[in-house]
């Protein structure tokens, strides 16, 4: 007999072993850790198992999974019974039930492991969605149920444990409704228990330590959003806050209805991790709105296959403009009968072209154009070593959005001050 005292918020999840996933997601100092290392110990002690505890980097084990197991081993007495071996890192049990370490940096090692019936992916938002899929077909016993556990601060909504177990806006799958499990903070659905928790859920927490959090809402609302509450959300300071996105037959009525419309088509290069990206747009200049509906996006395309691609644009005479870095490709495809010149570039033309495209009060964008939804909706600001946002830098490398800074080359939005406005058609 083992007693010991434990948060309410947690007491159902410590002996529910009926889905295969469990995934804690919370802010810090929410004793998620400490109580599905606690619910590893006593399941070793129950039933005779081989169990698996991933970090990203293995070496971050020794200072928090590893220490936290031996920690509580300890407080409940067991050191006598279950040996805590640091070379390697190992728990043994008396009844041969074992739990292992390892790290997603060191993959080879993942390789000799047989018979694991439960893993333990702590910080998963850190392990990469290959390395998940990778540990799924690690988990396996031919008598044993298998359960997979994942813990978290939450991140952005990019990362792919937002889009595996909530919902990938790209594709359109939805789970669970990420807001619905902050109101209800357990649900159990598709073989998954959902746990959710944030410091007041632990008792045993200083107030000093959530007045500490508490404060975070004045000076970085974004970790305030992480730490304090818990939250998914877009980390950093969004780029375009004003994009929507709206299916494709709203954008085009709303097209239809704009007096004086201003067609543009915008082309980035790429080939091997880069992209070649062509959107077409219109403008609405006296509502100052972007429309985008339609869009290519492909990588590892010769300039001749993307030309047969393209066709239609020799059909429809429509001018494309282009990345002025590729001259070379520019002439080819006018070669090819292509409407096509190269935009300006000089000194500080991707910031002067940034501010030009968040001068839009709206740019809505057709659900048909996946990628540039993708690049675009939560894109955010490069910081810089103090945490200060770099205007001109992107946490990605967004090819749409270069190929509508292209595109609107010759192109001013009105300035908010009143300015003079020059439209070149």
């Amino acid at each position: 007999m083992i007693e010991k005292e434990v948060n309410p918020h947690f007491e159902n999840f410590l002996f529910d072993w009926s889905t295969k996933f469990q995934f804690l997601v919370g802010g810090y100092g929410s004793s998620k850790s400490y109580h599905i290392a606690l619910k590893l110990i006593l399941k070793m002690l129950e039933d005779k198992r081989t169990a698996l505890v991933v970090r990203e980097v293995y070496d971050t084990h020794r200072d928090s999974t590893f220490s936290l197991l031996e920690e509580i081993v300890i407080d409940l007495g067991l050191e006598g019974r279950v040996k805590c071996l640091s070379s390697p890192m190992q728990l043994r049990f008396p009844n041969g039930s074992k739990i292992i370490f390892k790290g997603m940096d060191k993959p080879a090692k993942l390789k000799s492991i047989n018979n694991v019936s439960i893993i333990w992916v702590e910080e998963c938002s850190e392990v990469k969605y290959a390395g998940f899929k990778e540990l799924l077909g690690r988990l396996r016993h031919p008598k044993l149920k298998l359960h997979m556990l994942l813990s978290t601060n939450p991140v952005g909504e990019d990362n792919w444990t937002f889009k595996h177990f909530f919902k990938d806006e790209l594709t359109g799958r939805l789970v669970l409704d990420d807001h619905e499990l902050y109101e209800k903070r357990t649900v159990i659905t598709n073989d998954t228990y959902y746990h959710h928790s944030t410091a007041d859920d632990n008792l045993f927490l200083p107030e000093s330590y959530i007045a500490q959090l508490e404060e975070l809402k004045e000076y970085d609302p974004d970790l305030y959003r992480i730490a304090r509450k818990g939250h998914f959300g877009v980390n950093g300071i969004r780029v375009l806050p004003q994009f929507e996105e709206w299916p494709h037959r709203e954008v085009m009525a709303a097209i239809k209805n704009v007096k004086k419309p201003i067609n543009r088509v915008g082309m980035d290069f790429g080939f091997e991790d880069s992209f070649n990206a062509v959107v077409r747009m219109v403008i609405d200049h006296n509502q100052k709105i972007l429309y985008i509906y339609w869009q290519y996006y492909k990588n590892k395309m010769t300039d001749d296959l993307t030309a047969k691609d393209l066709e239609e644009f020799k059909r429809t005479k429509e001018l494309i403009i282009a990345d002025s870095a590729e001259p070379k490709a520019i002439q080819y495809y006018k070669q090819c009968g292509f409407r096509m010149k190269g935009a300006r570039k000089f000194q500080g033309s991707r910031l002067a072209n940034t501010k030009k495209v968040k001068r839009f009060k709206k740019i809505i964008c057709s659900k048909n154009c996946p990628d540039v939804i993708r690049e675009l909706k939560y894109l955010t600001y490069q910081v810089d070593s103090e945490g200060n946002i770099i205007p001109d830098e992107f946490k990605i490398d967004p090819h749409s959005f270069s190929a509508i800074w292209y595109g609107l080359d010759g192109y001013e939005v009105s300035d908010l001050k009143g300015g003079s406005v020059s439209v070149l058609k």
